[in-house]
């Protein structure tokens, strides 16, 4: 039961959230509009804050709920809640149902945290709106908060100790990591601006 949780939580993080709101409300496959991106941000971007909003919604739900009721439903510690919450951030990167693409991690790893640290996810939203909002850069926000997370933790009261201070300080690296084209387009002036909204091209129907 244990390990099967594992899976679960994979394929609960591998839910494609945007893509099914984008096909679905707009007929249009988010993979080929905006950033190609399927996460929150391209999903505001093409589609608008309304269907971005839900989209938000779902994906911190999918790190949250493996956390928070996985590990209490079968009785283990902070090893398997991290496990679980691994397994739904790499589910929601890499998705077997869109070819194995995917979103930055950037929601469902704050609904992880959120079961075990809401104050630092508190504090990482500070960080990512004051870089944010005045930029307009989602991605530079993001690369904020999640260098600033595990500081955050280890600053504020939290389940999970050291390890969860480690873990973030990895998580944030792999985040990062993931924003690699997002780092050389901001050094180069070429980032996608949150505010910049271009005209979504509907998707082909599939026969």
């Amino acid at each position: 039961m244990t390990y099967a949780l594992i899976g679960l939580a994979y394929l609960l993080g591998a839910t494609p959230t945007s893509y099914w709101v984008g096909r679905a409300l707009h007929g249009v496959d988010l993979r080929e509009q905006g950033s190609g991106n399927l996460g929150a941000t391209n999903a505001f971007r093409v589609l608008g804050w309304q269907s971005a909003l839900p989209v938000v919604l779902v994906d911190v739900a999918k790190g949250f709920v493996p956390v928070w009721l996985f590990a209490d439903l079968v009785g283990v510690g902070l090893p398997w809640r991290l496990a679980y919450g691994s397994a739904a951030i790499l589910g929601h990167m890499f998705s077997p149902w869109v070819a194995f693409r995917g979103g930055k991690g950037i929601a469902t790893s704050a609904g992880v945290f959120l079961a075990m640290a809401p104050w630092a996810v508190l504090g990482g939203l500070v960080v990512w709106l004051g870089l944010t909002l005045p930029t307009g850069y989602v991605s530079l926000g993001s690369i904020g908060a999640a260098f600033a997370l595990p500081i955050l933790i280890a600053l504020t009261p939290h389940q999970g100790g050291r390890t969860l201070i480690w873990f973030a300080s990895v998580l944030a690296v792999f985040v990062i990591w993931k924003h690699r084209s997002n780092i050389g387009r901001l050094r180069r002036g070429e980032e996608n601006h949150f505010r910049r909204k271009p005209e979504a091209k509907r998707a082909e129907p599939t026969t």
